[in-house]
């Protein structure tokens, strides 16, 4: 499927200030699709520019900056031919809870030191009704969560807890991802937070937004997305920019400025289409 993306994000300060390094994550990821063409533009214009990959294979733009200035825009455009994931036949996994395998690479995404009680009480809930198998599991959870939280959007901010998450029964797609990954990791499954954008085949060009759904690594299979914010699996409608074990880690311009009693406003415009 042919995704074509465009997104200009714009700060103003109430008076010229000085930027900060910015880390900008705003490229699809390798395993994204074939890029067709790509355009990343900042303003002003940094005085110094790298593109190079984080530890966990997501590419990214650093950008340093000389003076002052009273405002930052960076526009991302590409145009992006995805991949359908592999959803086959499956291979038969061993029952959850699973052993924490030695050396595969992957405790980082499993790491959580603390767990809600009525989070860990969800999960097993749920895990109990399908005989503690993998697949089986995931795809409850995706449609549970689908079905009980009420999605709204949120423009700023973290990911709220878990917990509140599911006391609340609402949460933007950031909020049921990351209840999604706490539901994962109580059976030491290896999940990573994946921003990026969605849109079903066919979506005429128009407003969008930054998106966020679950990946899990199987045996035998590899990284499998899971969007549990519109209860489907992640597919070729889903352009990722971003995987993370944790949603802290995603943000697509990430950076700060120096002054001292500076308001500073933000304004954000996505538009996505698909052929």
């Amino acid at each position: 499927m042919r995704f074509s993306v465009s997104h200009e994000t714009l700060y103003r300060y109430s008076v010229p200030v000085g930027l900060a390094p910015h880390l900008l994550r705003l490229t699809p990821r390798p395993d994204a699709g074939r890029l067709l063409m790509r355009e990343l533009t900042v303003d002003p214009w940094p005085a110094l520019r790298l593109e190079e990959f984080d530890a966990f294979g997501n590419p990214v733009t650093r950008v340093e900056f000389v003076g002052q200035f009273s405002s930052l825009r960076v526009e991302s455009r590409f145009l992006l031919d995805t991949i359908p994931p592999p959803r086959g036949l499956m291979p038969v996994l061993s029952p959850l809870p699973w052993a924490f395998p030695l050396n595969d690479g992957l405790d980082v995404y499993r790491s959580q030191p603390w767990v809600d009680a009525a989070v860990a009480q969800f999960a097993h809930g749920l895990a109990s009704q399908v005989g503690h198998s993998p697949m089986p599991f995931l795809e409850l959870l995706n449609r549970t969560l689908h079905d009980t939280v009420d999605g709204r959007a949120r423009v700023s901010g973290d990911a709220q807890s878990p917990a509140q998450t599911l006391t609340s029964g609402r949460g933007a797609c950031r909020d049921v991802t990351v209840l999604f990954m706490a539901a994962c990791r109580c059976f030491n499954l290896p999940v990573r937070f994946v921003s990026g954008y969605h849109a079903p085949p066919g979506t005429p060009e128009g407003p969008g937004d930054l998106h966020a759904w679950a990946e899990v690594s199987l045996p035998g299979v590899g990284w499998l997305g899971w969007d549990p914010t519109n209860g489907i699996p992640a597919g070729e409608a889903h352009v990722a920019v971003c995987a993370t074990p944790e949603q802290a880690g995603s943000m697509p311009v990430e950076g700060g400025f120096f002054a001292n009693g500076v308001t500073a406003t933000l304004d954000f415009r996505v538009l996505i289409a698909t052929a």
